[in-house]
């Protein structure tokens, strides 16, 4: 390709690209659409980045045709020189349009055709679902899937939850919402159902990604009303591993750490076996933030005696939550070390601080007290090496000199 100079007017000026797609904001500068759509539907920006004037993300964008046709004339005339080619844009969906599809919604015989034009606009782009939001599709899907519950009628269902977990992704649309607490129970539905049915995986996939924004804002009274049922759905969903997509593992666990904060849901989790199945978990699908977060959870739970009761039975348990401390974030530190604690301080049986020698989780204390980690990590360490100096210390599992030394 010959060096040669784009017209200024025809880059835009925030990907400074040449435009494809010229669009004019209420400011009077014309930006490529993709470029100024990503700057405030997904960056959440308020403002021009050209004139630094007040750009809300409900702004309208207005198509700029005769940029457009100038940009793809230039082109054209520089083929030759290796110039592609810019093909007309596909007009993006009017509101208007939107609205008639939450309207075709409730129309029996309409409604599969609908959902797929819902699910193809949302997986479009994030304009598109910013428009949904506008419309009240939300609301429609939310609904939908009530109606789904009541009828046990799973006809929509995967393509429902698909665009839902879509669209609420979009930060208006948390404050949008009008009955989003009842969706509670069509997921737990959801999640209920058996290999039988179509598409199961994604279903449940998808609704886990519903139920992790519904908990994520739900008030303590919905909190305190979950009932055993919650968690076991929940406890049952991460023990089908064959099928868990990571935004699926992500959002089962973010519920099950907003849940925790309550003692009657920690009990319950524990109940349903939750310790058990979060360690298997982290021995399969182990990643920095997944690790994160089970070790939050973790942590959280053995705050109950028989939640530390779960972890201890686990052949791996100790061994999992040594190995994790200095080998993950600094995040999983904090957690790791303050499980340890809790172990230490309220269930250090004779059989259990050997199992501490055996896995090496006194050397792993001591290693932490030599390397570059916070203070605070390093405290819970060396308390916990003090505590049970007088066991440890006659050990062979570990140098006498390197205990004392920092105990």
């Amino acid at each position: 390709m010959e060096n040669i100079e784009v017209p200024e007017y025809f880059i835009c000026p925030i990907s400074l690209q040449t435009m494809k797609d010229p669009v004019t904001a209420i400011t009077g500068i014309s930006y490529d659409r993709e470029s100024i759509e990503h700057w405030l539907f997904k960056n959440h920006n308020t403002i021009c980045p050209v004139t630094k004037q007040p750009l809300p993300t409900d702004s309208y964008l207005t198509p700029n045709h005769t940029l457009r046709r100038l940009i793809q004339a230039w082109c054209i005339a520089n083929g030759a020189s290796g110039i592609d080619r810019i093909l007309t844009p596909k007009p993006p969906p009017s509101k208007f349009y939107v609205l008639n599809l939450v309207l075709d919604l409730s129309v029996p015989r309409a409604k599969i055709r609908t959902l797929e034009k819902l699910e193809l606009l949302a997986k479009e782009n994030e304009r598109n679902r910013q428009y949904m939001v506008e419309g009240g599709v939300h609301n429609a899907l939310v609904s939908f899937l009530i109606q789904c519950y009541k009828k046990g009628d799973i006809n929509g269902l995967e393509k429902a939850l698909t665009t839902l977990s879509l669209i609420w992704t979009i930060s208006s649309c948390e404050t949008k919402v009008e009955n989003h607490e009842e969706i509670v129970d069509p997921i737990m539905w959801a999640l209920g159902l058996d290999h039988e049915t179509q598409n199961h995986a994604v279903i449940k996939n998808h609704a886990m990604c519903v139920l992790r924004t519904v908990i994520g804002k739900a008030n303590s009274g919905t909190l305190e009303s979950l009932k055993p049922e919650f968690f076991k759905k929940i406890t049952g969903f991460l023990r089908e591993s064959s099928i868990i997509t990571q935004k699926g593992l992500d959002a089962a666990l973010h519920v099950m750490l907003d849940t925790s904060s309550l003692s009657r849901n920690r009990n319950m989790m524990i109940e349903s076996r939750a310790v058990f199945e979060l360690i298997e978990l982290e021995l399969k699908f182990s990643n920095k933030k997944t690790t994160e977060l089970i070790l939050g959870i973790l942590f959280h739970l053995c705050s109950c005696a028989d939640g530390r009761a779960q972890l201890l039975s686990h052949a791996a348990g100790i061994a999992m939550i040594t190995k994790r401390i200095l080998k993950v974030t600094p995040t999983a530190d904090v957690r790791a070390m303050s499980i340890l604690s809790l172990i230490s301080k309220y269930s250090a049986t004779s059989g259990v601080l050997q199992e501490m020698l055996k896995v090496k989780t006194v050397s792993k204390l001591c290693t932490v007290l030599q390397a570059d980690c916070p203070s605070h990590l390093k405290d819970k360490a060396r308390e916990i090496l003090r505590t049970h100096f007088d066991v440890w210390k006659n050990s062979p599992c570990v140098e006498v000199a390197t205990l004392t030394r920092y105990a």
